[in-house]
């Protein structure tokens, strides 16, 4: 069994308005071993990029960090409007960086929430395109020795992301991979130990989240915990981890807000096609937990106005918790 290595998402610390190289100091300061930088590279601060990327790469080396980069996206039109969207420039970019940093793992994101917009592109057009967009990058890619890490975000469910691989026909250890998100499984409708399960060896990078569901009229609202606070069973999904022959790094990430999930409206839950009764059965019984666990005090949303002053406290808490776990798990 694998050593698991804990750090964090940079943009966990978002509030804070750090430049990289600070980020990386405040990891490491607070015994985080890496750094993802999920967002890529948002502002040199007037410095010329190369010099900074080198400059980051060296920091790493000194403090012993790991590095995973980010910026790229993969769906090539907007979800809401259809307009199309340039991902190969963005993406070309996000590659080069990497490639400076020597890192091999770029996570890529794009939009999301578009099921709960009766208007928004259908998933099905979505992955159809997402497919052609990264076949004609698949090269690229294999080029640069980068893996493409798509989030579990808000665009697909694990099952659509298999699928979306086997269009691209490519394995998992090629050039596609998933960054596994473990509380956004929550929000797209699956059990996150289950979704874990179906992924698993596509997984190549993480944001390991907290996370509860509580029952709403409409069906239920997922939200964000600190790490070891929440229902998810972070120590079931960090073992299917650690059977992986491959390295992959647990990135904490933390932030507030919540999101409501309409699960009861039958034209909601028709977008979720491979939703099951059973699956469904087990995030009910997850928000019965969490209606218990929130009326004794032991976990509440946190709006996201009030994040950027818990912000520091909770991911550092977040990064002990998770240490904690895989010592454990270990």
């Amino acid at each position: 069994m694998k050593r698991l290595r804990v750090g964090l998402d940079s943009y966990s610390l978002k509030p804070l308005s750090l430049e990289p190289l600070a980020v990386m100091d405040w990891a490491a300061r607070h015994g985080a071993e890496g750094v993802q930088f999920s967002e890529g590279l948002t502002d040199t601060a007037g410095r010329p990029e190369k010099s900074l990327l080198q400059d980051i790469a060296q920091a790493a080396r000194a403090q012993n960090l790991y590095l995973e980069w980010g910026g790229a996206q993969h769906i090539p039109l907007d979800p809401f409007s259809g307009r199309p969207v340039d991902t190969i420039g963005p993406n070309r970019k996000a590659i080069e960086q990497a490639s400076l940093l020597g890192v091999k793992i770029v996570r890529s994101c794009s939009s999301g929430l578009m099921r709960w917009n009766d208007d928004a592109v259908p998933t099905e057009i979505l992955l159809r395109e997402t497919a052609r967009n990264l076949g004609a990058q698949l090269s690229l890619l294999r080029d640069q020795g980068i893996i493409l890490a798509l989030e579990t975000h808000f665009e697909f469910t694990t099952f659509e992301l298999v699928r979306l691989f086997d269009m691209c026909q490519v394995e998992p250890g090629d050039c596609l991979g998933v960054c596994l998100d473990t509380m956004n499984l929550l929000t797209m409708l699956e059990d996150p130990v289950a979704a874990a399960r179906r992924v698993l060896p596509w997984v190549v990078s993480t944001h390991i989240k907290d996370g509860a569901l509580l029952p709403a009229e409409e069906g239920f609202i997922a939200f964000p915990v600190e790490v070891g606070g929440g229902l998810l069973d972070l120590e079931k999904i960090i073992f299917l981890l650690s059977t992986l022959d491959h390295p992959v790094n647990l990135s904490v990430e933390d932030h507030g807000g919540s999101f409501l999930l309409p699960v009861k409206d039958p034209a909601f839950r028709a977008k979720f096609p491979d939703l099951t009764d059973e699956e469904l059965l087990t995030l009910s019984q997850l928000a019965d937990r969490g209606r218990r666990y929130a009326a004794e005090g032991r976990l509440a949303v946190l709006d996201r106005s009030g994040w950027p002053e818990v912000c520091p406290s909770r991911v550092a808490a977040g990064l002990n918790h998770l240490r904690a776990i895989v010592h454990k798990t270990q």
